[in-house]
């Protein structure tokens, strides 16, 4: 074993940004005075308007998870048939597919960005596509204007998992303006959070009505049911939380670039480590701090790596694993067959996310690269 001491704190791999309590019960001392606890109540109205305005969106509609964000989003295009998209991808991207009936067709993903390659799209395209899902990876936006431009061509719909771009930017423009719509998660692992929650941002004005009844059971007034909805609505709770904590995340924005920063220097020379997550300032969600480790030029896997990792406190994660194209269920199709994914089936043995969050000291930071770096050396060594 390496001659450096077990952090006698664990060191996970995120930890929510939490707002005081005393500001949070002020807010649910409102929520109790008008004892309106679910249901399209204050809170909710006042979240919804202010992340309009931070997200740069025309129309939003919240919902009590981003999974439900998903699932009725799809269900409110009317798709049908076959939806491309990528196989490096969270579980609930493709969940909320089967949940409409559709149809995953799964596109390899692009060596650097691990978003899904524009370039091996229109091949994949037949009369059943009606979609193009892409999916921004560890804050990496896909290429959405050469998406756009196949999807123009095609007469499909885009839509986007947004999961881990809250607040992003590209070229000045807020990230949820591409595509037909964009879900973005507030789950508690996330850089702005509702413990667990999600939006819909769209561009068709039309949809906020029906979406709206889609996570209300398809409810208009009391007695009329128009739609076959569910019940996805964010709580009061939920709401309040997320106003106070949407006062911090610039703060938390700021203190994650220091962190990122602080990994980068340090991990630089490594042979066999390559940052994921490299976008900075306004197109950067500080969402993940990922890397990949080539195994030959490492000396050892990921796997290995991660679980030494575990034995001085310091807990990864293997984020994402497995390939959705790898479920039971879907390894009968064409497009799950490993011979037509080999950069997804690469990537999803190398990749690597470390601990990151606002709390993170510098010094546990540099500690964490250190550890990384004589297990790198005495690997070599060993070897030879």
């Amino acid at each position: 074993m390496i001659d450096i001491g077990t952090l006698k704190e664990p060191i996970y791999v995120t930890r929510p940004l939490l707002p005081s309590l005393q500001k949070l019960n002020s807010q649910f001392s409102e929520v109790w005075d008008s004892k309106w606890l679910t249901n399209n109540g204050l809170q909710q109205k006042r979240l919804e308007k202010q992340l309009k305005d931070y997200l740069n969106t025309e129309n939003i509609v919240l919902f009590n998870n981003g999974t439900m964000a998903l699932l009725l989003g799809l269900k409110s295009l009317n798709l049908a048939g076959e939806v491309i998209t990528t196989p490096f991808t969270f579980p609930a991207t493709v969940q909320a597919l089967d949940w409409n009936g559709l149809t995953p067709v799964f596109c390899d993903i692009e060596p650097d960005t691990l978003t899904i390659d524009v370039t091996k799209i229109e091949a994949l395209i037949t009369e059943k596509t009606s979609a193009i899902l892409g999916v921004h990876v560890f804050g990496n936006p896909c290429d959405v204007l050469k998406i756009q431009e196949i999807a123009d061509k095609y007469d499909l719909k885009v839509i986007y998992d947004g999961a881990h771009v809250f607040g992003t930017m590209i070229k000045g423009k807020p990230i949820g303006s591409f595509g037909d719509m964009t879900m973005f998660s507030f789950h508690a692992t996330k850089l702005f959070h509702t413990i667990e929650g999600g939006a819909l941002t769209f561009k068709d004005q039309s949809l906020v009505m029906k979406l709206n009844q889609l996570k209300n059971f398809g409810l208009v007034g009391q007695e009329e049911v128009v739609l076959p909805g569910l019940n996805a609505k964010m709580n009061e709770i939920q709401a309040a939380i997320g106003l106070e904590t949407l006062k911090l995340v610039d703060e938390e924005r700021a203190r994650r670039h220091e962190i990122k920063i602080e990994y980068e220097q340090h991990l630089a020379n490594v042979p066999g480590i390559r940052v994921i997550t490299k976008l900075e300032d306004e197109n950067s969600s500080y969402q993940y701090f990922v890397i990949e480790i080539d195994e030959c030029l490492f000396g050892q896997s990921r796997d290995w790596l991660l679980e030494q990792l575990q034995q001085y406190n310091v807990f990864s994660r293997k984020y994402f694993y497995p390939l959705c194209s790898d479920f039971a269920w879907y390894k009968h199709l064409k497009s799950s067959q490993p011979k037509n994914l080999p950069q997804a089936q690469k990537t999803v043995k190398g990749v690597l996310s470390l601990p990151y969050y606002g709390e993170l000291e510098l010094t546990s930071v540099l500690t964490i690269c250190e550890i990384i770096k004589k297990l790198q050396v005495t690997t070599v060594s060993v070897a030879l």
